[in-house]
């Protein structure tokens, strides 16, 4: 979100990305914690405001945003209705997409076959669900690029573009065709592609960028 608004040359979004190394338990940092009290990331803290405003959630964070700079939320009630579905209907779903799939068919030390067919077919399920969605538009929430997009990309995309779990091929990705359009158009925007670097510590080196404090590194 903050790479796109600087895209368009909106110079308040300037940023610091701090690492929080989830595995060292960071996020139970007392400063972290000051920030979100349930230690998840990721968390914002706008020290724009007097005092700082913490915002933690994906979605929240999303939207605070959107409604701060005014930017990728539409300001008619019905296109802000419809990208706000989309952005709580990711809320809802991604536990099920991550913790329970992903868990199961990818990370689990042991393959239990019920939690992998149960997962797998609300996968797919939801799949479809973005699938159908996608015919209708160009993006999630119509044919403005829009938090909604920024929300389920990272989650659904990179899904079908095969980038996480290792899942593509098993979930039939290529034949859900307009989520597999609408990912490699997501993709291919350059916000996203320096956003995705940021707070990156695996994969190749030019692809890492542990913290982000210097913006003409990206």
């Amino acid at each position: 979100m903050l790479e796109e608004l600087l895209a368009l040359g909106v110079s308040g979004a300037e940023y610091d990305a701090w690492l929080i190394r989830i595995g060292e338990g960071d996020q139970f940092s007392s400063g972290f914690v000051e920030i979100n009290p349930n230690s998840k990331i990721p968390a914002l803290s706008d020290h724009s405001t007097t005092p700082p405003t913490r915002v933690f959630e994906s979605g929240n964070i999303l939207l605070y945003l959107a409604e701060k700079f005014g930017f990728f939320l539409p300001k008619d009630p019905a296109g802000r209705t419809e990208t706000l579905n989309w952005l709580f209907w990711l809320q809802g779903a991604a536990p099920f997409l991550g913790g329970g799939f992903g868990h199961f068919y990818n990370y689990a030390p042991v393959k239990i076959e019920y939690a992998i067919d149960r997962f797998t077919m609300e996968a797919k399920r939801q799949l479809d669900v973005l699938d159908k969605q996608l015919a209708r538009g160009r993006y999630v929430a119509g044919e403005e690029y829009t938090i909604a997009d920024m929300a389920v990309w990272p989650w659904y995309g990179n899904v079908v573009l095969g980038n996480v779990y290792n899942a593509a091929e098993f979930l039939d990705a290529g034949s859900y065709k307009n989520v597999l359009r609408w990912a490699q158009d997501v993709g291919n925007r350059p916000a996203v592609k320096r956003g995705r670097i940021v707070n990156r510590t695996n994969g190749p080196l030019n692809e890492q960028l542990h913290e982000r404090h210097d913006a003409p590194r990206l």
